[in-house]
């Protein structure tokens, strides 16, 4: 027979009760050397194992402590006690990895609560903690939807490239590359360094986005989407930001600013709807502890809505669509700006909304998530689509609450001489990206995708307030342990 998980056995126990089956799996507790707590990770519940240790070889038992792992064969019965329906009568134990008993002590595998912090000082431990087992099943659940969603409206995966020359956003938040010895970097005439002699013969980067080169696939497949790691070389210690992360970045030729938006729309629906459908255990156990966290908050600070509940709303409530005009006059006419309660006050058109600018709107003054569209192109990238006002380009940012941005997103300058025009006043190479101007000259069209960072959606999804707590190993500023 395969080998069975403990959430299989849990729920299908109906087909191995009164059967002899074979689990694996970490101790949580030993209790009164009679009753074992047995995880394997497939679920946050544990399966419940009796040892009558008169019967047992006291050396085992003496060996079974929190962490150990072992290999159990026993009985499947229904439970007699509260709080499991089926239980193992073990008939043997195999002990599999032992425990260093003294150095136990200093991990966070103790059946005790230990902070956030020193869960991230031992994030190679922390999948075995009902937290961090709790999140990292919802990020699975997560990715498996996203695929899921855009396989079903007919997209196609493209592994765009890691190592690139290209700088997506234009913002210069690199992280180089090279295989120069750093000792002895080649140098021109004129004392530059010479990429000329470096293995790609011109200077490159890890990439920020996969956009631009997603955009090329649009015009030949259609409907694109890329998913995969990005690096920005932001030195910010913030719960926000991560120097690598993961973008899910689609692209649809044909379509314009109001096709994007509903795309957008009806993707984070589909994806939150799959993790309340399939992840009822783990979202009932990071419920209960966002509750106990509102708690500990004052209460001005405390949200409305539980976990769960607040997923729900997302899913049943048709997102705001506000231009940002009529966003910054809200703003500006806010209680809060007017009182000076906002760290960067709103003085005028054109500014550059902050998170508590867009928390403020979707929180307090809708009540819902929000869309705002048409941004003033001084704050844009050089590829969105300009407006006929020539004030403003067809962007678009999907804003939730507790988060903030979520997604951010346009429609594209697919006009050749436009977009030549503002890559010139943004300084911004067109020699450089000659291959993405051939995509303007050959058969261009409308088309139009967004960004959404992986991470920002796991935190939004699970209740988790730190973005190093939603990824397995946080690289950021003087930090790349593991």
């Amino acid at each position: 027979m395969k080998k069975q998980t403990i959430k299989e056995i849990l729920q299908d126990y109906k087909k191995v009760l009164h059967h002899d089956i074979t689990v694996y799996g970490w101790v949580k507790s030993f209790r009164a050397n009679r009753f074992i707590a047995l995880n394997d990770g497939s679920t946050i519940n544990n399966l419940q194992i009796v040892v009558d240790f008169e019967n047992f070889d006291k050396e085992i038992i003496n060996k079974i402590s929190t962490a150990s792992s072992l290999k159990v064969i026993g009985e499947v019965v229904e439970s007699q006690g509260a709080g499991q329906t089926v239980e193992i009568i073990a008939k043997k134990i195999i002990i599999l990895g032992d425990n260093f008993t003294e150095e136990l002590q200093n991990t966070i595998l103790q059946p005790k609560k230990h902070s956030l912090e020193k869960l991230r000082e031992q994030a190679h431990l922390r999948f075995r903690t009902n937290l961090f087992g709790a999140v990292f099943r919802v990020r699975h659940a997560v990715t498996f939807a996203i695929h899921s969603f855009f396989t079903k409206n007919h997209f196609f995966n493209i592994h765009t490239p890691i190592i690139t020359g290209a700088d997506a956003e234009g913002a210069g938040e690199m992280f180089g590359l090279t295989s120069f010895d750093l000792n002895n970097v080649p140098k021109t005439e004129d004392g530059q360094v010479d990429y000329s002699q470096d293995f790609f013969g011109k200077q490159t980067n890890l990439t920020v986005s996969g956009q631009l080169e997603g955009e090329t696939a649009a015009m030949g497949l259609g409907r694109i989407y890329t998913f995969g790691p990005t690096f920005r070389a932001e030195n910010s210690n913030t719960t926000r930001h991560l120097a690598e992360f993961w973008m899910v970045e689609p692209e649809v030729a044909f379509n314009n600013l109001e096709d994007n938006i509903d795309l957008a729309e009806d993707f984070l629906k589909y994806v939150i709807q799959y993790v309340l459908d399939n992840c009822k255990d783990d979202l009932e156990f990071l419920d209960k502890r966002f509750a106990e966290e509102q708690k500990s908050k004052p209460e001005k600070e405390r949200a409305k809505e539980g976990l769960i509940e607040k997923l729900q709303n997302v899913v049943a409530k048709r997102f705001m669509r506000v231009s940002y005009t009529e966003a910054i006059d809200i703003l500006l006419n806010s209680k809060e700006n007017k009182k000076g309660k906002f760290q960067f006050p709103i003085e005028s058109w054109g500014a550059d909304l902050q998170s508590e600018h867009e928390r403020f709107l979707v929180e307090k003054h809708f009540e819902s998530p929000v869309v705002l569209f048409d941004y003033p192109k001084d704050i844009k990238a050089f590829y969105m689509r300009l407006n006929d006002d020539n004030k403003t380009v067809r962007a678009m940012d999907v804003l939730f609450p507790g988060i903030g941005e979520i997604i951010g997103g346009s429609e594209r300058e697919e006009r050749i001489e436009v977009l030549r025009q503002k890559m010139k006043e943004m300084h911004v190479e067109e020699e450089e990206l000659w291959w993405y101007m051939d995509t303007r000259k050959f058969g261009s069209v409308p088309h139009a995708g967004f960004g959404l960072g992986l991470e920002r959606l796991i935190l939004f999804v699970t209740g988790m307030t730190n973005i190093r707590d939603v990824i397995p190993f946080p690289r950021t500023p003087k930090s790349a342990e593991f």
